[in-house]
């Protein structure tokens, strides 16, 4: 068969305007760090999972360094359930005690973290998976339920077990494993002075590794669209000023505003622009990255 044949005229002017379209974004973002958050639906259906692989594979081939950190909550509900084990929640946050935790650092550094590496280096990548206890990557602070949530909920001792939020990050491997061509994959997991670890929001540990590698960009794949407003339309650009506005009068409401807050803090801190994405469409992260377009909603600190 050939080349005229494999592909008509008109689907082959196509991919050629995808690529011409693509051309300012990838030499605009080369060489540049760019940390993706990846969780939700987007890790569950097998589908977008290969799609996802693909796409980090093809930005590192394209001399992009991409950065994942992942979450894996729905995967950790689901062993706690066959082990026979209740599951309980307060303002969101799993009440981890020490049995729980050995599980959430089997599944999240485990069997979730090896099965995103796997997928990636299939698809031609060399990716590496570090839980954040490994080169002392995360360093976690516990989480005082009588401190930090807001929740009239009761527990014992006000103690959510090991549950923690991001004291600091030594980024050091990360930056070895940029500079030797691989890509990390990070679990969100710490460890704290006591020696104990803690399972972190992935969120938080994604928008803080913004932080701490200068990243151009930081994208958010979340199960919805963006940004929506009062209507339910797609808010594709926003500002640091408008995102408040939109926080104030409640558009901005629900699981909604951590999400944002963390993109908030990763702006503030230096990271150029981030991204909310949908990550059930098809090749989202691309899509969002190379068209003019675009699929989400741009956060910009201007």
């Amino acid at each position: 068969m050939d080349k005229q044949s494999a592909f008509p005229i008109g689907g082959a002017s196509r991919i050629a305007h995808v690529l011409i379209e693509a051309l300012p974004y990838i030499k605009r973002f080369k060489n540049k760090t760019i940390v993706i958050k990846y969780g939700g639906n987007a890790m569950v259906d097998e589908n977008l999972k290969n799609n996802f692989a693909r796409d980090i594979v093809l930005l590192k081939l394209v001399g992009i360094n991409p950065v994942v950190v992942h979450g894996g909550g729905p995967q950790i509900g689901k062993l706690l359930e066959r082990l026979g084990k209740t599951t309980r929640f307060v303002d969101g946050m799993r009440v981890t005690d020490s049995e729980t935790m050995d599980v959430v650092e089997m599944v999240l550094g485990g069997l979730v973290n090896k099965e995103i590496v796997n997928l990636i280096n299939n698809h031609g990548g060399s990716a590496v998976g570090l839980s954040g206890k490994d080169g002392d990557l995360i360093r976690a602070r516990k989480i005082s339920f009588k401190n930090n949530l807001a929740s009239h909920n009761v527990l014992e001792n006000n103690d959510l077990g090991h549950v923690g939020e991001v004291a600091s990050i030594d980024s050091s491997v990360v930056d070895l494993l940029v500079k030797g061509g691989f890509i990390p994959v990070i679990a969100p997991i710490g460890v704290g002075d006591d020696g104990r670890s803690y399972n972190i929001n992935a969120d938080l540990v994604a928008g803080k590794m913004a932080e701490i590698l200068n990243a151009e960009k930081f994208i958010l794949l979340t199960n919805t669209s963006g940004i929506l407003d009062k209507q339910g339309e797609l808010l594709t650009g926003l500002s640091l000023g408008e995102i408040e506005e939109l926080i104030t009068n409640q558009t901005i409401n629900g699981g909604m505003i951590p999400k944002v807050r963390c993109v908030v803090g990763a702006l503030n801190s230096g990271v150029a622009s981030a991204h909310i994405i949908n990550g059930t469409i098809e090749h989202a992260v691309l899509l969002e990255l190379f068209t003019d377009k675009g699929i989400g909603t741009l956060l910009l600190r201007r």
